[in-house]
């Protein structure tokens, strides 16, 4: 039936509703092995929800009900996937899905609402969701838990409309509606009183915007009434320039010794090194798999590649074991994949840098292109983190260089890479990268509430004329579907694809899809 890639049409799975009308048929093998990780996934939220704190948390907060949708999420990121590309994204996706289950089980336990394990709370230090871990990595007794990953960020590449709610509260109490919704939704999970409250302290940076830091001063507002004190890093806004990095590092410095104050607990060297040596692993991994998208078969890309690296490179940052082993098999899957000369889709058209901020809301847009038009998404801006190999031997000298790495990879966490450093990171790096993956087009994001984005709009499309290479604009507003809808994001490709290219969908029956009101 239907074992070969591409051999059916992924459209006819959209009723218009909440759920897709079948699981896809991907042959005996391919369709066994995805029903196998699906009860997998149901057994997750199965052992989750069947403990009383977390079904009394499911009633609290109003974001709890979106991880309903969390089969379906895994359903839309594996569609047409068969061989090791299902294997590879059920690998991230199901390891994903039980740390974030980990996650909010930990933060019910501590919240005083909830759980109000008060011992257990004392254990735990508070990050930011944009925020960079690496100042955890030496604190093997503590626990290291964001608020905002699963009431804002998470739900939102659940369903759509998930954060709909708290955008229109914020605008209530006076913040301007053309912020970015992602920090604007934060701020509105903390004045409508809805994020669990635990923790002996927080840790904040000033992130990839000025939307952020607004965010997050209205969020360490609330923590501090709470009686929950909050450091904020600064980290330097020129982080490639070598005359910042010492102020950096005492940044780091001031960070780790304020967690030690308000925690008791002591840095370990030991357990810094071997994370360390574990975002080596992830680093190299991540290298291996970009240079195999540089040539004729990439084998990693697209959501595989997007996802996973926003949550092994940020939030994890060597401190999970199961992480190192995940990156291992990702690298066996892909070198016998690319051994033999496998395609993701029956047909590539098109090798494409995907830049600029993307819309979190239709977050599988990377595997519409690819199945729909075959442009195939090499790479995207949120993935090109930092390359560098940081020490990882417990030595005097590398206890001082330790400083400097985790200030690194601060100041290089995603998306802040790109918005803070001039043009040269942002603008002449795509440039860069176009040349080394030998891409022949790029889809820039056109986040409506970016400034810093769409201020430099007639520079990129002058490189973009002299390289000659082709530039698709995509509207959006990141986690607001009302301002630009799916279908409205698609029809900019598809409009482009037909009228500049003359082409014709690889499966037509995704150009337009009724799934306005679908998870």
């Amino acid at each position: 039936m239907a074992k070969k890639t591409g051999a059916e049409a992924l459209g006819r799975f959209y009723t218009g509703g909440k759920v897709r009308s079948r699981r896809e048929w991907r042959g005996f093998k391919d369709t066994m092995y995805d029903y196998s990780r699906w009860l997998v996934i149901m057994g997750t939220l199965g052992k989750f929800i069947i403990k009383p704190r977390n079904i009394k948390a499911m009633f609290r907060y109003r974001w709890m009900a979106n991880y309903l949708a969390v089969p379906m999420m895994v359903d839309r990121h594996t569609q047409g996937l068969r061989g090791e590309y299902l294997r590879m994204c059920h690998v991230e996706q199901d390891l994903i899905i039980d740390d974030v289950a980990k996650l909010l089980d930990n933060l019910f336990r501590g919240d005083r609402r909830i759980g109000n394990d008060k011992e257990f709370s004392k254990k735990v230090v508070l990050v930011d969701e944009n925020e960079m871990t690496a100042v955890m990595m030496g604190f093997p007794t503590l626990k290291t838990l964001s608020r905002e990953t699963p009431s804002t960020y998470v739900p939102v590449l659940l369903n759509q409309h998930a954060v709909e709610y708290y955008l229109d509260k914020i605008e209530e109490f006076g913040l301007a509606p053309d912020v970015c919704p992602m920090p604007a939704a934060e701020a509105g999970v903390s004045v409508d009183d809805d994020a669990p409250i635990l923790g002996a302290c927080a840790i904040q940076c000033n992130t990839t915007c000025d939307g952020s830091l607004l965010s997050n001063g209205v969020i360490s507002k609330r923590l501090e009434e709470d009686g929950i004190p909050v450091f904020q890093i600064g980290a330097p806004l020129r982080h490639r320039e070598d005359d910042v990095q010492e102020y950096a590092a005492q940044e780091i410095r001031n960070a780790i010794a304020f967690i030690e104050e308000h925690t008791g607990a002591k840095w370990d060297w030991k357990e810094y090194f071997e994370c360390a040596r574990r975002v080596n692993v992830a680093t190299r991994s991540r290298m291996e798999w970009l240079d195999m998208n540089r040539t004729e078969y990439p084998q990693v890309f697209g959501s595989n590649l997007a996802l996973y690296t926003e949550t092994n490179y940020m939030a994890i940052c060597g401190r999970i074991p199961a992480f190192e082993k995940a990156d291992r098999k990702l690298c066996k899957l892909a070198e016998q994949a690319y051994a033999k000369k496998n395609m993701m889709a029956r047909e590539y058209r098109h090798r494409a840098i995907v830049w600029g901020v993307q819309s979190h809301y239709y977050f599988d847009f990377l595997l519409w292109i690819l199945n729909c038009w075959g442009i195939v998404p090499l790479t995207d801006m949120l993935s090109m983190v930092s390359t560098k190999i940081i020490a990882e031997e417990d030595t005097p000298e590398n206890r001082e260089q330790a400083y400097y790495d985790m200030a690194w990879l601060t100041e290089n966490m995603i998306m802040r890479n790109r918005t803070h450093g001039g043009y040269k990171v942002l603008l002449d790096e795509l440039w860069e990268f176009v040349d080394q993956f030998n891409a022949d087009m790029v889809i820039l994001w056109e986040h409506t509430s970016c400034k810093a984005l769409d201020g430099m709009h007639g520079m990129f499309e002058d490189r973009a004329r002299e390289k000659g290479v082709h530039l698709v604009w995509v509207e959006h507003d990141l986690f607001d579907p009302r301002i630009v809808s799916r279908q409205g994001v698609r029809d900019q490709i598809n409009s482009y694809m037909r009228t500049v290219f003359n082409e014709e969908p690889l499966d037509p029956s995704l150009e337009i899809l009724d799934d306005a009101n679908s998870w």
